[in-house]
């Protein structure tokens, strides 16, 4: 009975193929964005654990900026850099906590992104800070499929049955409830999976789509 149940719950989260993805912005009307000869890509938050994950996606918007002819100073770095200010982590998170952290690195603005959502769809939002004051010059958000297949999820219901088998009963509710929290909980782990990489990569692109170049005249490849 458990069995099935569980087969069933699998069966209902699987997700097949992949949707295209969506992405809009916004930017400061008038400002000069030529002005910013540097971007601190402060953080990644929601839904994604592990700095290895953490320090991919943020390689990923290194690309997208750079082609916009932003000089960027990496999440891995800045988290080196702060260390040694003993800037606190957790002040990382909020806008006016990376915008103190701009400052300290020395750069006109400081890029934040979120990921509240990582289940059958992948939402991701992205601003960018004035560090002088904190005002968002640039604020970006896109989503998409993230092309979870069933045997991915298979893959995060051993590892739920055999966490709770180690813990001690495994009860049909503790299977399941790990199932869910697997599922459910985001990206966890050392890497993103190919299947995530590819789109992660396809969510941020439409996400910087229509920000502003550093230099009007730099083509954007398609």
């Amino acid at each position: 009975m458990r069995t099935a149940l569980v087969g069933v719950l699998l069966t209902s989260l699987a997700v097949a193929g992949c949707a295209s993805s969506t992405g809009e912005s916004q930017a400061v009307v008038g400002y000069d964005f030529s002005k910013i000869d540097k971007v601190a890509i402060i953080e990644v938050t929601g839904r994604v654990y592990g700095e290895a994950v953490k320090n991919q996606i943020g390689d990923y918007f290194t690309f997208e900026l750079m082609k916009r002819g932003y000089q960027v100073i990496e999440r891995k770095d800045i988290k080196a850099l702060l260390k040694e200010q003993e800037f606190q982590a957790s002040d990382l998170t909020t806008d006016e906590g990376a915008a103190k952290a701009g400052k300290i690195l020395n750069v006109p603005a400081a890029l934040l992104i979120n990921i509240p959502k990582y289940d059958e769809r992948l939402e991701m939002t992205a601003k960018l800070l004035d560090v002088e004051n904190g005002t968002i010059l640039w604020i970006g958000r896109g989503s998409g499929t993230t092309g979870k297949t069933l045997s991915t999820i298979l893959g995060v219901a051993a590892g739920a049955a055999l966490g709770a088998a180690v813990g001690g009963h495994d009860t049909g509710d503790r299977v399941i409830g790990g199932v869910i929290g697997g599922v459910a909980g985001g990206v966890v782990g050392n890497a993103l999976s190919p299947e995530q990489e590819e789109q992660v990569k396809k969510v941020l692109a439409k996400v910087v789509e229509s920000m502003p170049p550093r230099i009007p005249q730099v083509v954007q490849k398609k």
